[in-house]
């Protein structure tokens, strides 16, 4: 059951992903999908196209018919549900990746209707599954789509005005699905780029393809230093970016802010990691900014209840319903970013004029997946008599873990959904002050701990 998450399922291929498991999950699946057809592709991972026959035979087995769309980035999955194949519109995707874990990671990211596939769902499914025999063998229905080719010409088409901008563009793919597409959009703009690492390759020779890691960041640091005027990375499946500037490294909620100066009043929607300041300056500009909880699901399902334009994760997931069709998608927020620069938004000078704060990275401490919720809920007790020289709390929000607002910054402690890990994270106007609040909760976790 390990493998069942809140936001997918994912784990190590032959020792959990395997035939059995992997069939039974395309079978269980095809009794939860309305329609007929299922648009499935995969990533760079060598195994990826053994598990999507196993997937086939189960999604046959249960009477659905496969669109294989092939080698495709995440986004490019997602893009399937909004389009006519041949006159049929799938009435699911399945995007067979195991995103930015180690290469022998695989996984399966669903959307049934236009929408995640996720939480209890998924926990069902994996119940459905461990209870369940073999399904018997059905000959195989697979139709091949040129899903790559469609996504293509559509941003292409949307970003015209693009074409022949002389910036210097940089971007590293990390050997992962992105440069499936990249490639040709870059060509057919007539962008001035240079990129690295672009051919798929699922043992990611060259370095982890996660932009939110720091180390990961070295060769296209280099590049853009030498080469480049703005620099983009991308994680394994391509719906997380890295924006990288002479100045800054732009995360998601400082991108989420400049994508909504070109946007009326939006609605925005952001995770409780973002930094206060992108929600102060959404509020002092007339927009919207709502707090949920972290997770790709969680945030697309929240934008689609709140009719939201926007929203993002600090990790760099970018979801643009403004213009596109909600989901996040790193090769569109590439070409927005470009867009703002094109209209003559200078990235670092904008950042410049924001209130200065002190954030620390994410912060994880290990526990284990029995003991993450309680100690959650332990912490939440604590807060209810803090100890006498706890930093003055103003409010508390527990929309997704525990995110406590001081007078001068807040810090946040939740539990992972998909991994054993408290993540905390701390930001104030003051850099002293920041250290405080760690030290602070860190003591409260410690106390939690001891207490179970």
């Amino acid at each position: 059951m390990s493998i069942y998450r809140e936001y997918d399922i994912r784990g190590i291929y032959e020792k959990e992903l395997n035939e059995q498991s992997v069939v039974k999950i395309g079978y269980a699946l095809a009794s939860k999908i309305s329609g007929e057809y299922v648009a499935v592709g995969y990533d760079a991972r060598s195994h990826s196209p053994i598990l999507f026959e196993y997937l086939v035979r189960g999604l046959n087995a249960g009477g659905k018919k496969v669109l294989d769309m092939g080698l495709v980035p995440t986004p490019v999955n997602y893009f399937t549900n909004y389009q006519e194949w041949d006159g049929v519109t799938p009435s699911a995707s399945i995007m067979i990746t195991g995103s930015h874990n180690p290469s022998q990671y695989n996984g399966f990211k669903i959307t049934v209707d236009k929408t995640p596939f996720f939480g209890e769902d998924i926990y069902a499914l994996g119940r459905e599954c461990e209870a369940m025999e073999m399904p018997n063998a059905v000959t195989r229905d697979v139709t091949k789509i040129n899903a790559v080719k469609r996504y293509v010409d559509f941003l292409v088409k949307e970003f015209q005005h693009l074409k022949r901008m002389d910036t210097r563009i940089v971007y590293d793919c990390g050997n992962g699905v992105a440069g499936v597409v990249t490639e040709d959009i870059f060509k057919n703009l007539g962008l001035n780029t240079k990129g690295i690492y672009v051919d798929p390759d699922g043992t990611f020779p060259n370095h982890h393809p996660d932009p939110s890691v720091e180390e990961n960041l070295q060769d296209i640091k280099k590049l853009l230093e030498e080469e480049g005027d703005i620099a983009f990375a991308y994680d394994g499946d391509a719906d997380r970016i890295a924006v990288l500037t002479h100045k800054n490294n732009i995360k998601g909620d400082m991108m989420a802010l400049l994508y909504s100066m070109k946007m009326d009043k939006p609605t925005v929607v952001g995770e409780v990691k973002c930094s206060q300041v992108m929600y102060d300056e959404l509020e002092r500009r007339g927009a919207k900014a709502i707090m949920y909880k972290t997770g790709h699901s969680n945030l697309k399902v929240k934008m689609k209840e709140v009719d939201a334009d926007l929203a993002c994760e600090v990790s760099g997931h970018v979801f643009f319903k403004n213009r596109y069709f909600g989901y996040d998608d790193a090769i569109y927020a590439t070409l927005r970013m470009l867009e703002l620069i094109h209209d003559g938004i200078d990235l670092d000078a904008e950042l410049a004029k924001l209130p200065k704060v002190y954030s620390t990275e994410e912060i994880k401490v290990e526990t284990t997946e029995a003991e993450k919720f309680k100690i959650i809920d332990k912490v939440k007790e604590l807060l209810q008599n803090p100890p006498a020289d706890f930093p003055k709390i103003k409010n508390i929000i527990t929309v997704d873990g525990v995110r406590i607002n001081f007078e001068k910054g807040w810090g946040l402690v939740r539990a992972s959904n998909t991994t054993p890990v408290l993540v905390t994270r701390f930001e104030s106007t003051q850099a002293d002050e920041a250290k405080r609040y760690e030290e602070a909760i860190n003591s409260l976790i410690i106390t939690a701990k001891n207490s179970l």
